[in-house]
């Protein structure tokens, strides 16, 4: 099975669509995929599809959000949601791969810091960390091992504490 990850094209929002609904067993998530797109969150650059033959197996997307202090300063970071794979190719893989080539593009396109509300034992294989290392909160009440934040650069969350802001696009999801 040989995977390639590549930045979503256009001709593949349908099938994004599809992935994330499958995966997920519910439209929300490809919603808000799709919302994203038409928000100035969007970096076409980190929407990237795993794909097996041509075919779009996976995706996940990266959008920028903020971190505000109680100052209202505002530090850009990017929120790794969602991520998607069609249920039939899940546990192979293909997810892991989405994440490092999307980290690695974010680190390429010279971001910080990555903020993911995910699985607290299978986002720390990335090297995620419970964000309230950092003193930085998530908007919404969940539990802080659900709620983790990765540096891309060294330091780059240095200094860096308050509450998360997601796009406007995230609400109701």
């Amino acid at each position: 099975m040989h995977i390639t990850i590549r930045q979503e094209r256009i001709n593949d929002q349908a099938e994004v669509y599809e992935i994330n609904t499958l995966a997920f067993g519910q439209e929300n998530e490809a919603i808000l995929v799709d919302r994203l797109r038409k928000s100035p969150s969007f970096i076409p650059e980190l929407s990237l599809v795993a794909t097996i033959d041509d075919q779009p197996t996976g995706h996940i997307l990266f959008s920028k959000i903020y971190i505000i202090d109680s100052n209202r300063n505002k530090v850009e970071s990017l929120a790794l949601a969602p991520m998607a794979v069609k249920p039939e190719f899940q546990r192979q893989g293909i997810g892991g791969q989405l994440i490092q080539a999307g980290l690695n593009k974010a680190r390429e396109l010279k971001y910080a810091s990555v903020i993911v509300l995910g699985h607290e034992h299978y986002y720390p294989k990335f090297g995620f960390l419970p964000a309230e290392k950092w003193g930085i909160h998530a908007p919404y009440d969940v539990p802080s091992s659900f709620f983790m934040a990765l540096e891309l650069i060294p330091d780059g969350l240095k200094g860096v504490h308050g509450m998360v802001s997601y796009p406007e696009e995230f609400d109701g999801v």
